[in-house]
């Protein structure tokens, strides 16, 4: 096995085990893709690493695009390069505008299976064409980009930083006093060494400092943060966030626009916060929580203002329930799936709006490390409620659901009597309580900690953990009684009413099969047992009259 073997069979891995599945960047075949179709992907695949935040996309020959088994190809083996004909390759550039350099590689599998990898490079500053028309992958499916305007849109300012746009015609009255000031505030706490020299400079001195303006220019950072309510005119797109809150099928609300350094504080006087108590097992000492963290509140403000995409034109909502708060923001997840995040071992490269994210960073309206989705788990871990979420997040939309009550009051307890439950492992459990599937990977991962018990996709917190939570008639019932109790039970029965029929049986079996099966499940574990005991002898199926029941076998009886 070569280096370069080891090298791209090691990023294949990684590809695969970040991604789970195909999507916009990254494609999977088998073999064989005539050279039409080909081209649309290599289209398509361009514009979705742009739109994904990708530098590359890539598409695999040789891996089955279901299941992701590794099987290998003979794509290019024998391309035909006869006098008068060009290679596939070159045919392709030819048709591929404007032009990028994308590459053809083999390389085996760890030494086994030849595969072939196309890697191609990003669209920028406009789409990816093949034969003048560009292509986007949407969910399994090449389809012509033009259906989606605000995805063109977006790859026709793929260069540009929206943020960063010096607005003609701002001047420094459009500025307001009060969100200068706080922003100086918060840039004097993010930068203490530089306090007392901050306090000296003059406005136009410090906006510059803070990167709030560009070399003395007004951009359209600068007035999002700290503009006048009367310049929002001036900033080319919808810059508001609406706040709404829905109670007993009725709703109200208001909507607040810039400068968001102050209406960000001017919203979160408005959600509802207050604490509650939850009561540990053999406690009379409570634990009081707070319904919402306020740094997660304003974290996730902060993140929707960040990271929306304002060229799609769209208001940042925030909705307020009695059971959570959901934060909703034009765009995609810019760099990678929120999951990679939540351990805060790694961090974002790349942001859509990166002068905002300069100023925001320099004047603590977020965290400078891009950990913000690593400490809204967190901090849901050490109040021991359930985990955010991105349920209904969307290509072209963000939602965060923040929840602000217990789901299950014994998952909060499990956290509160068992301190060293890893926030991972926490994410976890929060994934059951809200009856979400796990993968195979995790639902191992949890067994081997002793932490669940049962089979996919009946998976039932286990019996050390439910003693715990108080949790045992439950446990019981997900687990349901053995083999040999079951036998018991009809062994018994048959002895006192010399034969059964297979409904007197089901309704004998039923309550003592896990509630975590389904009725024709349950059907299915009695037919089961029933063959398994009459192939052993234990019993006997007769026909009497034109009723089927069924008898104690020798051996059964034999063996009292």
């Amino acid at each position: 096995m070569t280096d370069k073997d080891k090298r791209y069979s090691e990023l294949l891995d990684k590809q695969i085990a970040e991604s789970k599945k195909e999507c916009r960047s990254l494609e999977f075949k088998s073999n064989y893709l005539e050279y039409e179709r080909l081209g649309k992907y290599i289209s398509a695949l361009s514009n979705g690493a742009c739109l994904d935040g990708e530098d590359y996309s890539y598409l695999y020959f040789g891996i089955d695009d279901k299941t992701l088994n590794i099987k290998g190809t003979t794509f290019g083996e024998n391309e035909e390069k006869a006098k008068g004909k060009q290679s596939l390759d070159l045919t392709l550039r030819r048709e591929i505008t404007p032009k990028i350099n994308f590459q053809f590689e083999t390389f085996y599998y760890y030494g086994n299976q030849r595969i072939v990898r196309l890697k191609i490079p990003k669209a920028k500053g406009e789409p990816t064409m093949f034969n003048w028309k560009a292509f986007i992958r949407v969910e399994s499916n090449l389809t012509s980009l033009e259906q989606y305007p605000e995805w063109m849109r977006a790859l026709y300012n793929s260069e540009i930083d929206w943020s960063s746009e010096i607005v003609e015609g701002a001047t420094f009255a459009d500025l307001d006093p009060k969100a200068i000031s706080v922003a100086r505030e918060g840039y004097k706490q993010r930068y203490p060494y530089l306090s007392d020299e901050c306090d000296s400079w003059e406005d136009t001195v410090f906006l510059d400092k803070a990167s709030l303006t560009i070399d003395g220019d007004i951009t359209r950072t600068t007035l999002l943060l700290v503009g006048k309510k009367e310049s929002v005119s001036k900033i080319p797109h919808i810059s508001q966030i609406v706040w709404n809150f829905e109670q007993d099928g009725k709703t109200f609300g208001d909507i607040f626009s810039i400068p968001f350094v102050l209406s960000t504080t001017e919203l979160l006087g408005r959600i509802r916060n207050y604490r509650f108590k939850i009561y540990p097992h053999n406690s009379l000492i409570p634990a009081e929580v707070w319904k919402y963290d306020t740094r997660s509140i304003l974290e996730g403000l902060h993140n929707c203002i960040l990271h929306q995409n304002y060229t799609l034109n769209e208001r940042i909502i925030v909705t307020e329930t009695n059971e959570k708060l959901v934060f909703e923001n034009a765009g995609n997840f810019y760099y990678k799936d929120y999951t990679q995040y939540i351990e805060g071992k790694k961090r974002p490269s790349k942001y859509r709006n990166r002068a905002l994210m300069n100023a925001m960073v320099n004047i603590k309206m977020v965290d400078t490390l891009g950990y913000g989705i690593h400490n809204l788990f967190l901090r849901q871990r050490e109040r021991f409620l359930p985990m955010p979420d991105y349920e209904g997040s969307n290509e072209t939309r963000v939602v965060l659901n923040m929840p602000g009550v217990v789901i299950d009051e014994d998952y909060s307890i499990l956290l509160m009597e068992n301190t060293s439950v890893s926030l991972t492992d926490a994410y976890l459990l929060d994934q059951l309580q809200k009856h979400r599937p796990l993968s195979t990977d995790a639902i191992r991962h949890l067994r081997k900690l002793g932490l669940i018990e049962g089979k996919k996709p009946n998976i039932f917190i286990c019996k050390s953990i439910a003693s715990k939570t108080g949790k045992k008639v439950e446990y019981s019932r997900h687990k349901g009684l053995d083999e040999n109790a079951c036998w018991h039970s009809l062994r018994e029965a048959l002895k006192d009413h010399n034969s059964l029929s297979r409904p007197e049986i089901d309704t004998l079996l039923w309550n003592n099969l896990s509630d975590q099966l389904s009725d024709s499940q349950k059907k299915d574990k009695v037919k089961n047992l029933l063959a398994k005991w009459k192939r052993s002898g234990k019993i006997i199926n007769e026909r009497i009259g034109s009723n089927s029941v069924w008898i104690l076998g020798k051996i059964a009886i034999d063996n009292k």
